[in-house]
């Protein structure tokens, strides 16, 4: 249990600091709303502020219920990685690979998390600024480090539940 802790808190830590020091950067050398371009026609870094939850959802719902949300569901999904962690099993197990995988999934997940609730925490939002789009015609919604690292962990979750059932089907 010690090494999925230790795992947990590396990965975490590294996504938390990354995260923060990319947006403390944006807060203060950039103006709300200020863009510049890194890829022509690709990507800008654009200073925004997200009151709502991951890429700009629920912005609109009514104040109570998106702060009521926004400050609870965040512990409870760092509480349930946790449940998580302690289940997957030990590095011993036949299957270490995909053991590793999800622990260093459920990690992203919970770094991620942890990094866009301090912001809420700190300042009532979440600063996004990575603002990818093509020729400025489609632009998908704004987002930073922590949210890579939530989209990542997911991906990898998924990947590896897929291949822990498949493995299980085959045997």
């Amino acid at each position: 249990m010690l090494k999925k802790i230790s795992l947990l808190l590396c990965i975490s830590i590294a996504v938390i600091c990354l995260d923060q020091i990319t947006k403390i950067y944006i807060h203060t050398h950039f103006g709300l709303h200020e863009t510049q371009s890194v890829i022509q026609n690709f990507l800008n870094f654009t200073y925004v502020r997200n009151f709502g939850a991951a890429f700009g959802m629920l912005e609109n719902s009514p104040t109570t219920f998106r702060t009521l949300f926004m400050f609870s569901v965040p512990p409870l999904i760092c509480g349930l990685i946790l449940i998580l962690i302690y289940y997957v099993k030990s590095e011993d197990d036949s299957d270490f690979k995909n053991n590793l995988q999800q622990l260093t999934s459920l990690s992203l997940v919970f770094g991620g998390a942890i990094g866009n609730y301090f912001d809420r925490l700190h300042y009532g939002y979440v600063i996004d600024f990575i603002d990818v789009h093509w020729k400025q015609e489609h632009h998908f919604p704004t987002f930073n480090l922590a949210d890579c690292a939530i989209v990542i962990g997911v991906i990898l979750l998924i990947i590896s539940i897929a291949r822990e059932k498949s493995h299980a089907s085959s045997t």
